[in-house]
């Protein structure tokens, strides 16, 4: 019986790359020195003459010696750190290298693109294992590395499964080891992938252990059982030609973090809702759509935020429609702006920097554009002034696309007023929601503005993919009371969370809202709660390192939690927001 070892994991992958259509090659076949060698030094990590091959082939109209100037410039893409080098590769990768030249007495400035995204076919594509590479004295050998025109966008680490001493952990310590040792590679690298031939994870050059994430699909709709041989699956849904080119043309982005620069790649549930998604906007956005793209629900902690970044990104990239203006709608408290800001940060993917809209006046102002735009604004804007009245269209255009944050009745009142508000301003618009959570039942309001689930990633596929942590469920229960001279005011954000309901209503959900509120937040039943948390937390904590976050109903039952820990707790409180364990946080608002 043959024993299980690394090479069958190795060999298994080059047959999946060969199945995908890849050539195969044996690293010291092409090493230095060798007959059909490649490289003249084992410092080189670009194939310079399948690169140049590559180039002017996709490029037949850009003058040879502008072809020997992007290889230059590809040789010399280096910058302060690893991370900006690689930035500023990937903006070679979408962009292509910028160059000049003369023709018929002008000069010409065109760009040289390394790779044909639109025929996969036209590009070359290399496995290659057991590459070694020398550089400042230390040789190392990746098993995999994935060429695509020459460039290594690609490197997989694999370790035995049959030896028990060893893991994927294993292969990602390699990998951090190789991006200190032999740092030449990784300015060109997209992916970077670990695996022992079952369980395998894809991250990127800045991703932290927790960041490797599994691929568990190859075409999207089938979805790989969790704990089954997953080498195959992952390869085949990641390498494949058009996949992979999509995936770091458009899937890919860059985050500022303080000093530190992240660089973060889609999950796989990211991937294909955006791709769906795309696919119902421009059925939406058609002469014969009915503007209603649908809604994701991709529970919370599944990375929301980014996965409408991608979105944004793609869609406004697509030639059908036409340079479009998307409207992104946030909640009025949306964490001080986080989506803004994370759109914000990820710019160089939506080609332009978004604009936040200051007052009605300035939304209608950002509106009457002719083309192009990410405008972030509240739903409440589009109020117009006065009751009964009827907000003035602002653009007819088709290529119009409004994306909603938490895209659902409870969170933006569509019971009455501002979807139609909406529509008459943007009569031609397509609607499409985003949410960590599912429509509620009986709801009909949300589908008739945005139409049915595209896609759907609950939390039980959430953490089997580890992209989110386990919820355990424990009742506890603290008795209600109400006491006539316990009954406290009103939270004040109650007026602007039914500012467009009528008063007789609004006075009903003020009184029931009073009453419920007044019960929740006896002094009696948050001295229980604060004891009963305290004792809770300090068990855990003899157990587990970790943090706790109390949601309360109120601001007002917040501070007074807050006090009644304090009381029971004095050391957990300090003035400073940087010292003392226990803390407050209210949401403000973007207005």
């Amino acid at each position: 019986m043959a024993t299980f070892s690394e090479s069958i994991v190795e060999d298994a992958s080059l047959e999946i790359f060969e199945s995908l259509g890849y050539s195969i090659v044996h690293g010291p076949d092409i090493a230095p020195g060798e007959l059909f060698a490649e490289r003249t030094s084992y410092a080189d990590v670009l194939l310079i003459k399948r690169l140049k091959e590559a180039l002017s082939r996709i490029n037949p109209k850009v003058p040879a010696e502008s072809i020997e100037e992007a290889v230059r410039r590809l040789l010399s893409a280096t910058a302060p750190n690893l991370e900006e080098s690689n930035k500023n590769f990937h903006r070679y990768l979408t962009d292509g290298v910028p160059v000049e030249y003369r023709a018929k007495d002008r000069v010409v400035h065109d760009q040289v693109h390394l790779f044909d995204f639109e025929n996969p076919e036209n590009n070359e594509w290399l496995a290659v294992n057991q590459f070694t590479i020398i550089e400042n004295r230390n040789n190392r050998r990746p098993d995999v590395l994935v060429f695509v025109n020459g460039v290594p966008l690609g490197v997989i680490e694999l370790k035995n499964l049959a030896d028990e001493n060893t893991t994927i952990r294993d292969a990602f310590n390699q990998l951090q080891t190789y991006k200190r040792d032999i740092p030449s590679l990784f300015p060109y690298n997209e992916a970077m992938v670990i695996s022992d031939g079952i369980e395998a994870r894809l991250g990127t050059l800045t991703s932290g252990w927790e960041r490797f994430m599994p691929w568990r699909t190859i075409d999207g709709d089938k979805i790989a059982a969790k704990g089954s041989l997953e080498l195959e699956v992952f390869l085949g849904g990641i390498f494949d030609k058009r996949r992979f080119l999509d995936l770091i043309r458009h899937f890919v982005v860059f985050e500022s973090s303080g000093s530190a620069l992240e660089k973060k790649i889609a999950a796989y549930h990211q991937y294909y809702a955006v791709n769906k998604a795309v696919e119902c906007t421009l059925d939406a956005a058609s002469p014969k759509g009915d503007r209603r793209v649908g809604v994701v629900w991709h529970t919370q902690g599944s990375g929301k935020s980014l996965t409408m970044v991608f979105y944004a990104g793609k869609i406004i990239e697509h030639p059908a429609m036409s340079n479009p203006t998307l409207v992104v709608l946030t909640d009025r408290n949306d964490l001080d702006g986080q989506l803004f800001g994370t759109f914000s940060a990820c710019k160089d993917v939506l080609r332009q920097t978004p604009a936040q809209a200051e007052s009605r006046e300035h939304l209608q102002e950002l509106l009457r554009v002719s083309a192009g735009g990410v405008i972030f604004t509240t739903i409440q804007k589009f109020l117009p002034e006065g009751k009964g009245r009827k907000y003035g269209a602002l653009s007819d255009r088709r290529n119009i696309v409004v994306i909603a944050d938490e895209a659902h009745r409870s969170q933006y009142g569509f019971i009455d007023g501002f979807a139609r508000h909406m529509r008459d301003a943007l009569p031609n618009a397509s609607f499409v929601g985003f949410t960590a959570t599912p429509l509620e039942v009986g709801d009909k309001i949300t589908p008739a503005v945005f139409g049915d689930y595209i896609d759907v990633y609950d939390i039980q596929r959430a953490v089997e993919d580890g992209a989110t942590v386990r919820i355990y469920y424990e009742g506890r229960l603290a008795k209600l009371e109400l006491k006539p001279e316990e009954r406290p005011k009103i939270d004040p954000e109650f007026e602007e969370v039914t500012e467009d309901e009528e008063d007789q209503t609004k006075k009903k959900l003020k009184s029931k809202w009073a009453r419920m509120e007044a019960m929740v937040g006896t002094p009696k039943r948050i001295g229980l709660i604060a004891k009963d948390m305290i004792e809770h937390f300090e068990r855990r904590l003899e157990a587990m390192s970790g943090k706790a976050m109390i949601v309360c109903m109120s601001r007002r039952i917040c501070v007074d939690l807050y006090n009644e820990i304090v009381k029971l707790r004095p050391d957990w409180h300090d003035e400073s927001d940087e010292k003392g364990v226990l803390k407050v946080v209210m949401t403000g608002s973007l207005l």
